[in-house]
């Protein structure tokens, strides 16, 4: 029998993948704006936002001097001398205090935003979205996720629109292997190991902070140590989040070969599905044992 539960998930699944479904996405905002605020910026992200004009958006990384990732960020404009830099709830005060602490003379001002993230999802999100009064609509695609998040004070979402819960949305994020700051991301990061340079990296422009070791792992090939994976769990009843944090070994083994960050019961898969780094030594497809639950790493996305 299905719960009702059950039924709640596949229809929230449903709405985010083949509908018109909205989220209200943690997201922390920081304004970034004064006279310099274009040049520090171009200084410090990952990206290149030289031809970012009023109302574009991009993703950046902010990087530490030694190329390790201090957050996965978004960058917007909002006027001449003014952007908006948004990033996963609980991360706003260490990307502003990363931003301000090479400001130096620089007259450009980071502080807080109290505005609020509104994501549309699926296929029947409209072309054209009007933005939030002083917001803006961010285009979203991902690994086959699509629609737009809406910054701004109230976003309100379109009508027909269906709210959904934590564990669909966390379910399409795991399927899609779209890495989350705290989870994924962290301190020890590097870009190439999160598959994020693509996304987030400009090769063409000017020097900015961090850029060295980007450079050099771009010149050798993106060859790191580990990657980020997915899982397919074949235990029907294993519990997902009894597998956040377990290590990865090969059957057989008992060395680890990668820990598993994320997990979550995936509709797409019609099985647990799990996020993990995982050494390079182990080809994809390939068997791994999740805390001894059996288990199959692929490449990403999952679905």
């Amino acid at each position: 029998m299905t719960l009702p539960e059950d039924a709640v998930l596949a229809e929230d699944y449903a709405a985010l993948r083949h509908g018109l479904a909205a989220y209200r996405r943690p997201r922390d905002v920081l304004s970034v704006a004064g006279p310099d605020a274009a040049g520090y910026l171009q200084g410090q992200c990952s990206q290149d936002l030289s031809g970012l004009a009023v109302g574009d958006v991009v993703d950046a990384l902010l990087l530490e001097p030694d190329g390790k990732l201090a957050a996965l960020v978004r960058v917007g404009r909002v006027g001449d001398d003014a952007f908006v830099v948004d990033t996963d709830a609980g991360v706003g005060d260490l990307a502003a205090a990363r931003l301000a602490r090479f400001r130096l003379r620089s007259k450009v001002d980071v502080a807080p935003l109290d505005w609020a993230c509104l994501a549309l999802r699926g296929s029947d999100v409209p072309a054209a979205l009007a933005a939030p009064a002083g917001g803006l609509v961010a285009p979203f695609d991902w690994n086959g996720v699509t629609g737009v998040d809406l910054l701004g004070p109230d976003p309100v979402p379109p009508a027909g629109a269906r709210p959904v819960g934590d564990a669909a949305w966390e379910a399409v994020r795991v399927e899609a292997g779209i890495p989350a700051m705290g989870r994924e991301l962290d301190e020890k990061t590097i870009a190439a190991e999160a598959a994020l340079v693509d996304r987030t990296v400009s090769f063409t422009k000017g020097c900015y902070t961090g850029q060295e070791l980007v450079a050099r792992l771009d010149a050798r090939g993106n060859k790191v140590a580990r990657r980020l994976c997915g899982l397919v769990v074949d235990p029907p009843g294993t519990d997902p989040s009894a597998l956040v944090g377990a290590d990865l070994t090969v059957p057989g083994g008992d060395k680890p070969v990668g820990s598993v960050t994320s997990a979550a019961w995936c509709p797409g898969l019609g099985a647990v599905g799990a996020l993990a780094y995982l050494h390079r030594s182990v080809d994809l497809p390939g068997r791994v044992l999740a805390g001894g639950v059996a288990a199959e790493a692929r490449p990403l996305p999952l679905v």
